[in-house]
C-alpha cells in the first residue's frame, strides 16, 4: 500500500545523469573538501571520467573551472549586553564550463547557499562543530546544483557554432 501511495504521488528515485560529454577535467584540488565532493558526486551521478591531473586537461571534452568558494559569517541578532545570539552563514561558489580550446559552454556562474546558526556562548564548542557541519551541508548542496546544471546540458550546447 505504501508503494502504491508513493508511486501515485510521483515519487521516484533520482535517475543517473546523462551528460553530453564523456570526460571532464576540474581545476579544483582533489584534496580540498570541494574537490573531494566533486569527485564523489560527478562520476556517481552518471557515466563520466573525472580528471584532476593538470596534464590531462586537454584530454577531457570539457573543463570545469571553479574559481573558489567564499565563506561569510554575519551577525543577525544579539542581546542587550552585546552578546551574539544568531549568525547567518553564507557560502558562495563561482564556476564555469568550457571546452579545452576555450569556448564557453556555461559562462561564469555564481551559486550561493545560506543557513542560520543560533549561538550560545555556554555551548561554544558544540556551536563550532554545528557551524562546520552547516558549511559542509551547503557545500554538498552547491555541488549538487553544479551536477544538475551539467546534466541539463544537451548535445547541441556541446557542438561548435557554425563558422561564417
Amino acid at each position: 500500500m505504501l508503494a502504491a501511495t508513493l508511486a501515485a504521488c510521483g515519487f521516484g528515485l533520482r535517475a543517473n545523469a546523462n551528460y553530453p560529454f564523456a570526460s571532464l577535467y576540474s581545476s579544483t584540488s582533489p584534496y580540498s573538501p570541494l574537490g573531494m565532493e566533486l569527485q564523489r558526486q560527478l562520476p556517481g551521478s552518471g557515466p563520466l571520467v573525472y580528471m584532476t591531473a593538470p596534464a590531462k586537461a586537454h584530454d577531457a571534452q570539457v573543463v570545469l573551472d571553479v574559481y573558489g568558494e567564499q565563506r561569510k559569517k554575519t551577525l543577525l541578532g544579539g542581546t542587550i549586553a552585546g552578546q551574539a545570539r544568531e549568525f547567518q552563514l553564507q557560502l558562495t561558489l563561482k564556476f564555469s564550463l568550457r571546452t579545452p580550446q576555450g569556448r564557453s559552454i556555461i559562462p561564469e556562474t555564481t551559486l550561493t547557499q545560506q543557513r542560520t546558526l543560533s549561538y550560545d556562548e555556554t555551548l561554544a564548542l558544540a556551536k563550532e562543530a554545528e557551524e562546520a557541519a552547516l558549511y559542509r551541508n551547503m557545500q554538498v548542496a552547491l555541488v549538487q546544483q553544479i551536477v544538475r546544471r551539467l546534466a541539463a546540458l544537451d548535445a547541441e550546447s556541446m557542438q561548435e557554432p557554425p563558422q561564417e
